[in-house]
């Protein structure tokens, strides 16, 4: 008897070294993808068209393949009109945890260089 995890891929497919949360991401963001396209009422013959990729590889991206390219993704939302958010993905002013980083970092007393010269000669 064999028991098949869907959240683990077979060893030589695509993405089976990929974190698991990370596959769960790109599922999430496939069926996001397929849900877009059916609420804008779009067959995927034509989403696919529009994105200059195969019927089969629209279908895959709406699976969450980690074997796509993340280009092809991207085209997918624009096709979709949703590329705008891609751009926020990593955006300086939401990564809380950087800027908690950069703040530790920033010095305690900022001292003038000149003042400081001068007062040694």
């Amino acid at each position: 008897m064999t028991i098949t995890v869907k959240d683990s891929p077979a060893p030589d497919r695509p993405g089976s070294s990929l974190p698991l949360p990370v596959l769960r991401a790109l599922r999430k963001l496939g069926h996001d993808i397929r849900d877009a396209r059916r609420r804008r009422r779009i067959p995927v013959a034509i989403a696919a068209q529009r994105a200059s990729i195969s019927k089969t590889t629209w279908l895959k991206v709406e699976k969450g393949n980690p074997g796509v390219l993340a280009g092809t993704y991207v085209t997918a939302l624009f096709v979709l009109g949703l590329v705008d958010r891609v751009g926020q993905l990593a955006d300086p002013g939401t990564d809380l945890v950087g800027l908690r980083l950069e703040e530790e970092q920033l010095p305690k007393r900022i001292r003038n260089k000149r003042a400081r010269l001068a007062g040694e000669s």
